[in-house]
């Protein structure tokens, strides 16, 4: 399994965190976010984990960034991106489950660091329900 992650200056801490959690599970991790603490813009770091996992070179996505809301919003950008803001690794589940999220968006500020490691360990292994949810998610992209 492959893995991009990407994150902001509210995001290193975690980031390197979830990093270590992947390394130890044995999953090939490409970083693509900051390692300093000074602002940035997060969407130079949205992108290319975005752009891996919509041209299928990563199997799954993790972003993370103060609110989760800037790096949501960029992510789905791609059309072959799903990427889900969670904050509970209930939501994590219905992301996966009923969404088919491929990139899991976690709010730094709004979550302790335990919390999003478990949310990591839930998106990995919660599965993708299929039947009446992939009719919904057939129906996501824009079609003008």
């Amino acid at each position: 399994m492959k893995i991009v992650i990407g994150n902001d200056h509210a995001g290193t801490g975690y980031k390197l965190a979830v990093v270590d959690l992947l390394k130890e599970m044995g999953i090939e991790v490409t970083n693509y976010g900051t390692n300093e603490s000074n602002s940035v813009d997060y969407p130079d770091f949205v992108h290319p984990v975005a752009k891996a996992v919509d041209n299928s070179e990563a199997d799954f996505g993790i972003l993370i960034c103060g609110s989760g809301n800037g790096v949501a919003m960029t992510a789905n950008k791609y059309p072959g991106v799903r990427a889900g803001l969670c904050w509970t690794k209930e939501i994590v589940e219905l992301v996966r489950a009923h969404n088919n999220a491929n990139i899991l968006c976690i709010p730094a500020r709004f979550t302790a660091k335990e919390q999003a490691l478990e949310m990591v360990k839930t998106f990995l292994e919660a599965k993708f329900e299929g039947g009446r949810h992939q009719n919904r998610i057939n129906k996501i992209p824009l079609s003008c």
